[in-house]
């Protein structure tokens, strides 16, 4: 048996990881530029007669997409009440996005409510307390990979839109690095139940099946992953993690799959090489799905 483990089992090292992720890709540069140019048209209808706007947000996790998603529901619909409910399981994640709430203006006619669950739980709890609430706009930003189920979630929170709602997705796209990474090393990877590999690219299959009207938006990024061809380097080791999903993927992972995949994230369909630098493609898709 492998000593690897998944890197969900260190929520610490996790949070670590992703947050070095964040700085060292273009990941939420990318996701701003789309909320700047094409939410407000996504948005467009979905407060329309409303005196509130209900907004919920499926891993929210610290808030930084959610209050830019906010202020353009507040540009579109100036003055109406905002009712923003968070579906977040990490408590660090949770206080974190309190404390930019606090250091935010203009968040007077938003209403804020977070609850600490995963979303099958926030769907056991909402079905025995037999309640379907109904939403205007319900986002689940790059959380997909952390449910048992896809089609089921997709299905159970599109069940909530209003009429006039939509459902916005993001996801690695399917013509990413990950998907090519996925491919080739997904199988000799530790999973467990903890995370599922799924791109943009299983999407239309799901919504299609469903009989979902939706639209497809791809949104180009990538990541600074040079460190991780640097022997002992502390941020390398870490981004390997969490590429792989692995904890201390570079100690734990048997040799012959450590060559593989370090010389499979040097590849075209995994990078490029520019300016002495070696950049993983993480390219990105947004699905907007209609009620």
């Amino acid at each position: 048996a492998s000593p690897m483990r998944s890197l969900l089992t260190d929520p610490d090292r996790y949070l670590q990881s992703f947050r070095l992720f964040l700085e060292k890709s273009t990941e939420h540069q990318s996701m701003r530029e789309f909320m700047e140019r094409q939410l407000p048209d996504v948005i467009a209808s979905v407060g329309n007669g409303k005196s509130t706007i209900n907004v919920l947000s499926v891993g929210g996790g610290a808030g930084e997409m959610d209050l830019l998603i906010l202020s353009k529901v507040q540009a579109r619909y100036p003055g109406v009440t905002i009712n923003n409910e968070v579906i977040e399981p990490s408590a660090d994640q949770i206080s974190k996005y309190k404390e930019r709430v606090a250091q935010t203006s203009n968040l007077e006619n938003v209403k804020f409510t977070w609850h600490k669950e995963t979303a099958y739980e926030y769907e056991r709890r909402m079905n025995a307390e037999k309640k379907s609430k109904k939403w205007d706009f319900i986002h689940m930003i790059q959380m997909l990979y952390y449910v048992k189920d896809v089609p089921a979630t997709v299905r159970y929170f599109h069940s909530l839109l209003d009429s006039q709602a939509k459902l916005l997705i993001i996801l690695v796209s399917g013509k990413s690095g990950w998907e090519t990474l996925w491919k080739k090393c997904g199988s000799s990877l530790p999973l467990d139940d903890l995370c599922s590999y799924v791109s943009s690219g299983h999407l239309p299959k799901i919504l299609d099946s469903a009989g979902l009207k939706y639209q497809l938006y791809e949104l180009p990024s990538h990541m600074d992953i040079t460190s991780c061809f640097i022997e002992g380097d502390k941020d390398g080791e870490l981004l390997l993690d969490f590429l792989t999903e692995t904890l201390e993927f570079s100690k734990t992972a048997p040799p012959e799959l450590k060559r593989q995949l370090m010389e499979e994230l040097r590849k075209p369909g995994c990078s490029e090489n520019r300016d002495g630098k070696v950049l993983f493609n993480n390219n990105l898709s947004v699905i907007v799905i209609e009620p």
